[in-house]
């Protein structure tokens, strides 16, 4: 299932294409974000990342940095498919934002730790936290990033319980930022459950 789940070269448009279709491409890919994204609280926002989001995301490097050649889409997609959920896990891109830049200079000192404070809560089951930044390490001694990656490893028991009726809920955990939906909208938690196999 990981493996068919990946995107491969014959998958990407070429640069012509691609800026031939850009614009409706985007527009679809704006749409489908709107059922896969959440706001955690004011300043944190949770977007769900998938094989589409993902191309996108390729789609959009190899277009601004102009690769063409076999060698460097290979590099990218080594570096982006491991954000594709394999059917048991949902992986997110965690944006911290705030657009002051003083404010968000003092509030990412404040919130080191943030991204292992993210979890998931499935009715009956206790809260699940996020495995964080697994590629490399996004904080240091004085603040953390203002973006990070996730995975949530589902058991068995939370994905037969959503795919049951369960409701889902999702929260920040932090000292300085606790914030919790209890319930995700039926729009979220329908795609989310779409990448349960």
């Amino acid at each position: 299932m990981e493996l068919m789940n990946k995107l491969l070269p014959t998958d990407l448009m070429s640069l012509e294409r691609y800026s031939r279709e850009r614009a409706e491409f985007r527009a679809r890919v704006i749409a489908h974000k709107k059922h896969r994204q959440l706001s955690v609280g004011p300043n944190i926002m949770w977007l769900f990342e998938d094989r589409l989001t993902v191309q996108y995301q390729v789609q959009e490097m190899l277009r601004t940095e102009r690769i063409f050649e076999a060698e460097g889409i290979a590099e990218e997609l080594e570096a982006y498919n491991p954000l594709i959920p394999d059917g048991r896990n949902w992986k997110a891109t965690l944006l911290i934002e705030y657009p002051d830049p003083e404010v968000r200079r003092v509030q990412l000192e404040k919130l080191r730790g943030v991204e292992d404070r993210c979890f998931v809560h499935v009715t009956g089951c206790d809260r699940l936290f996020a495995i964080a930044d697994e590629d490399l390490e996004r904080e240091n001694e004085t603040k953390t990033s203002a973006v990070h990656f996730l995975r949530f490893e589902l058991t068995e028991t939370m994905a037969k319980s959503l795919k049951s009726g369960a409701s889902l809920g999702v929260g920040v955990d932090h000292p300085n930022y606790q914030h919790v939906i209890a319930a995700v909208e039926e729009h979220v938690r329908s795609a989310l459950l779409a990448d349960l196999t």
